[in-house]
């Protein structure tokens, strides 16, 4: 999902090592936590526990700041895990997560639809009915019409809308002639494999059964667009809303100004509260600036949830009564470095091996910030998504590198001096860029030398990391890259990044082109069988291929560490969108 300076000073790292002893770095996956509220709850990881400053008082401004710009606030195209959370207030899906803390948030309940999929015997229909009375801020009906154009234009219009998943690509039917998407074909009957015999009932016919299809409608792309709305590129500036609230302005770039939804009926919505009286997201802020706004209680919400700045960390580390404002989680994210199978000479496996055990992943551990910020991750299924085993093909002691053997699979690889390459990274994201300077220094010692480039986060997807033939043209080979799991599924962490027919001409998820027979065949078997304890075993022999492939190198199962605003209500960290907080019903005590 959805996609997750210089170099951190050693004083940061010494600093977080010195105050860990109350944080959980160990291997494992977090316990599941009670549903509900907790009205009291307060203290360090009080909102993986329960919901902080539970409250329904209404008014005030909710004030969200982010770093960089989003890729994109159009529910149809966007591939952020912030974006997805964000998006609910405006655009509601079929499905969707209840607010709920940690394990409890990956609750899957009916949003837009009045119940859950109704699937037929052999597993490759699935209906769905709306609620009645559904409304956009217009005031005109939501239809269910509305809900297939919505995942149309959302999958079938790769050069207009492209960064969104590929799933509802791969799984619906494909007709005589294939679907060229609405903006190209004009026929009435648009996508035929997706009906809606009245304007309350969708219904999706699929190639073969998938198992976990409640989850993917549970995605932005399902949320109601009117078609006679929609200007392609150009309807991110007016966004018709269907959740509780919706767009006073847009300005790209800079801000965007929600207010409530006149038109939305709480008796439709058992999820959403519309507290605030204004919504305010402020983009391109320094994370430095972001966290004193959230400790001054000027703002309420970091929206990219990627936690604080580095020297933040450390100042809270020092001081029990910040510390006790901050949420560690991990959220189904893991941070890895993608290499591009396609890019010479990486199109070697003995080539990508002698990266994977190059790495002192200890290094870079230091570099993201250090155990509070994730375990050494050895394989590319986070230990808390269903299907994770404890595998480590490229040990090394201690996981601190072994140049010796690196060296030796150069050899094999034909390069045994080495060669030049380029590394990617974000240029907001000042952890990804710390890491990714461990890896260079790393990567010389056995003879690689890696210029490294960093790029916007709002366009790593859609003009660069993402664009395969950017990529490729460029020398790159290798790509910075944190993803968490779409839904909470071995299928919805790992599908996108490694399926060959994931790959798309840009936003594309699968940034090493990995196209392994096996990995597809495996990743089908598991989509279509119902018996979850053989879906986890696909799962966990994908992880394996994946590793053998070695297109994938595991840094770290991140964790999120949020700052909690004192003027923010509802606070709670949610498993269902990467540890962030859950923006459903976020209020305000200002």
């Amino acid at each position: 999902m959805r996609r997750s300076r210089t170099l951190v000073l050693a004083a940061v790292a010494a600093t977080a090592a010195l105050v860990l002893s109350g944080c959980n770095s160990g291997k494992g996956s977090p316990s599941a936590a009670p549903s509900g509220g907790n009205s009291g709850a307060s203290g360090q990881d009080a909102a993986t526990k329960g919901i902080v400053n539970a409250s329904d008082h209404k008014g005030g401004t909710v004030t969200y700041e982010m770093k960089g710009t989003p890729d994109s606030l159009d529910p149809g195209n966007t591939y952020y895990a912030y974006i997805y959370n964000f998006s609910r207030l405006y655009a509601r899906p079929l499905t969707t997560f209840a607010p709920g803390p940690g394990q409890s948030g990956n609750k899957l309940v009916p949003d837009l639809a009045s119940g859950m999929g109704q699937v037929s015997s052999d597993g490759l229909t699935w209906t769905y009915h709306l609620r009645s009375g559904l409304k956009y801020d217009d005031g005109t009906p939501i239809s269910s019409k509305d809900v297939k154009y919505a995942v149309e234009r959302s999958n079938f219009a790769p050069k207009v809308n492209s960064n969104g998943p590929t799933y509802f690509n791969e799984l619906l039917v494909d007709n005589a002639t294939p679907y060229q998407g609405p903006y190209d074909d004009k026929s009435p009957d648009g996508l035929k494999s997706i009906e809606t015999p009245d304007d309350t009932t969708i219904v999706f016919h699929l190639k073969q059964p998938f198992a976990d299809f409640d989850y993917l409608v549970s995605a932005p792309q399902t949320a109601p667009v009117p078609q006679a709305k929609d200007d392609g590129a150009g309807y991110v500036k007016h966004i018709v809303s269907s959740g509780s609230y919706k767009f006073q302005s847009y300005d790209d770039g800079k801000e965007a100004v929600l207010v409530p939804n006149t038109n939305w009926d709480a008796s439709t919505d058992p999820l959403r509260k519309q507290l605030a009286d204004k919504i305010d997201l402020k983009m391109n802020i320094d994370q430095a600036t972001i966290d004193q706004d959230l400790m001054a209680g000027n703002a309420q919400v970091d929206l990219v949830g990627g936690g604080v700045d580095p020297q933040t960390q450390a100042k809270i580390l020092l001081d029990p009564k910040l510390k006790a404002n901050t949420d560690n989680a991990y959220g189904g994210r893991l941070v890895y470095m993608a290499i591009n199978s396609h890019q010479a000479p990486f199109d070697s496996v003995d080539c990508r091996k002698a990266v994977q055990l190059a790495l002192d992943k200890v290094a870079v551990q230091t570099a993201e910030g250090g155990p509070i910020r994730g375990q050494i991750a050895t394989s590319v299924l986070p230990p808390d998504i269903p299907g994770h085993a404890d595998i480590n093909p490229y040990a090394t002691d201690g996981n601190k590198g072994d140049a010796t053997k690196a060296k030796a699979a150069l050899t094999a690889c034909g390069h045994p001096d080495g060669f030049k390459t380029t590394l990617i990274a974000r240029t907001e994201r000042k952890a990804e860029v710390a890491a990714a300077t461990a890896i260079q220094s790393q990567l010389k010692a056995i003879g690689i030398e890696a210029d490294i480039q960093q790029f916007p986060q709002g366009k790593y997807f859609s003009d660069y990391a993402g664009v395969p033939n950017f990529i490729n043209s460029k020398g790159v080979g290798l790509m910075m890259m944190q993803w968490g799991a779409d839904w909470p599924t071995g299928y919805g962490f790992l599908q996108q990044i490694v399926d060959g027919r994931a790959i798309k001409d840009s936003g594309n998820s699968n940034l090493s082109q990995l196209n392994d027979p096996a990995v597809n065949k495996l990743i089908d078997d598991a989509g279509s069988n119902a018996d979850q304890a053989a879906r986890e075993k696909d799962y966990a022999a994908i992880d394996k291929q994946v590793m053998d492939d070695a297109v994938i190198v595991p840094l770290t199962d991140f964790k999120v560490f949020l700052y909690r605003s004192n003027t923010a209500t509802n606070l709670v960290s949610t498993s269902a969108f990467s540890g962030e907080y859950d923006y459903l019903n976020i209020g305000t005590t200002k």
